[in-house]
């Protein structure tokens, strides 16, 4: 059974700074591309970074300076340093798994940027 198991998020002042982590478990982690996405209140899911499998990385515009994704194939796990965090970064933020057709995702866990 797959699972995508998010931690890290929480309330942060603007400015601030969360790293949030995505330990995985029931896949061959290093074939898998990784990435996180987010969904604020009242707004569509959107992308927010990918990690290939083979460690290039994609970001949206919006986070591209401040966010950095990463991953250690070693303990099956992607990681979002999020920095200079700023009100409108507010939302659950989600991990996803993909390769070819098949998408797995995390449960969410909140970012709250607010002072």
């Amino acid at each position: 059974q797959v699972q995508l198991v998010e931690s890290g998020g929480g309330l942060v002042q603007p400015g601030g700074s969360l790293r949030l982590s995505c330990a995985a478990s029931g896949i061959t982690f290093s074939w898998w591309a990784m990435g996180w996405y987010r969904q604020a209140p009242g707004k569509q899911r959107e992308l927010v970074a990918i990690i290939t499998s083979n460690g290039g990385t994609h970001y949206t515009d919006s986070v591209k300076g401040r966010f950095t994704i990463s991953r250690e194939n070693t303990n099956s796990t992607v990681y979002l340093q999020m920095n200079s965090l700023k009100p409108e970064d507010t939302a659950v933020y989600y991990c996803y798994a993909n390769k070819f057709t098949t998408t797995y995702w995390g449960q969410g866990t909140q970012v709250t940027v607010s002072s």
